[in-house]
């Protein structure tokens, strides 16, 4: 029987340690805080917020056409007359009421 070396004996260690190693990272760079699939779960988020963002800006925009419509500077009386009858609930007597 021959006796093993160190050169024998370390080579497929190695080999093994940088297999191991390799697939450590691996794993890291895929499933880690920082890896792959948190990098497509903040993508999503991105576009999903973007999407309510976009949203939420048409409707300030909305709102702030409604508020100036209503201000001492511009008054749109249709406008008035409609919130006035929303909020009161309030109809004039020619009209006819449906619900």
């Amino acid at each position: 029987m021959t006796r093993m070396t160190w050169k024998q004996i370390l080579t497929p260690a190695a080999y093994i340690f940088l297999i191991g190693l390799i697939a450590v990272f691996a794993h890291s760079g895929l499933q880690s805080e920082y890896g792959l699939a948190a990098f497509r779960a903040a993508d999503d988020e991105e576009r999903r917020l973007s999407h309510e963002l976009a949203a939420l800006k048409d409707q300030r925009a909305e709102m702030q056409n409604r508020v100036h419509r209503l201000s001492d500077q511009y008054l749109d009386l249709d406008l008035l007359d409609e919130r006035a009858r929303a909020v009161l609930g309030l109809v004039r007597q020619d009209e006819l009421v449906i619900r």
